[in-house]
């Protein structure tokens, strides 16, 4: 299993408010597990999809551990595989049937990962314009997708409590309903930080998902 995907994981469930503490390493250690398996990745999602059943409590975070699933799969299980697995009618395949699975939080994790590779820091502009093109007119379902985002980068430069405010007041569309403040909160600030948990614990109405994926994506971001 990859360590950063690890490290992630285990944070986003650290910080899910209420979360009963021997589920949580009940559910870390079978999902540990499962990430470590020396399988197909079908294979993987059943196992995955198996131990969340497990735990209804955590429910709001299968999507957005399956999007973790998959970049572990990346950093981890294609180095097991051909070279070009990714480019194989297996991977493609894979893809077609997985393709409602996940989140958005796919695509800035695949960023942050470009911007470790590059040593430079992530940025809402960057993310948007350099890695999502969303200005380009070949990625217009991106732009659609993104729009909320666009239409207010400067939430970033703002506060936690104004993103928060902002966010009762928007309308969002379905792929970033649930991503807008903890994507928006991290781009504010991409270290964890216990004055932003602390803000988003009293600021936000959301806050069992949004801490726990803030916590997931700022984790991700910090490289040992």
């Amino acid at each position: 299993m990859d360590n950063q995907v690890k490290k992630s994981l285990s944070a986003a469930l650290d910080k899910f408010p209420g979360a009963n503490g021997a589920e949580v390493a009940a559910l870390k250690e079978g999902l540990f597990n499962v990430f470590g398996l020396e399988t197909g990745f079908l294979e993987k999602v059943e196992a995955f999809d198996s131990v969340i059943d497990e735990y209804p409590a955590f429910e709001q975070l299968r999507e957005v551990f399956f999007d973790l699933l998959m970049i572990n799969f990346f950093a981890s299980d294609v180095k097991r595989l051909e070279a070009d697995y990714l480019d194989s009618d297996e991977w493609a395949d894979i893809e077609e049937e997985t393709i409602d699975r996940g989140t958005e939080l796919l695509n800035l994790l695949l960023y942050i990962n470009e911007c470790h590779d590059e040593g430079i820091k992530p940025e809402l502009g960057d993310f948007l314009k350099e890695f999502l093109l969303v200005e380009e007119d070949e990625f217009q379902d991106e732009f659609h997708i993104y729009e909320a985002l666009i239409s207010n980068q400067q939430l970033a430069e703002s506060s936690v409590e104004e993103i928060c405010k902002t966010a009762r007041q928007l309308e969002v569309g379905e792929e970033l309903e649930d991503l807008f403040v903890p994507m928006l909160v991290f781009f504010h600030q991409p270290r964890t930080n216990a004055e932003v948990l602390g803000e988003l614990e009293r600021f936000n109405e959301y806050k069992e998902f949004d801490l726990a994926v803030y916590s997931l994506i700022s984790s991700f971001n910090e490289v040992n």
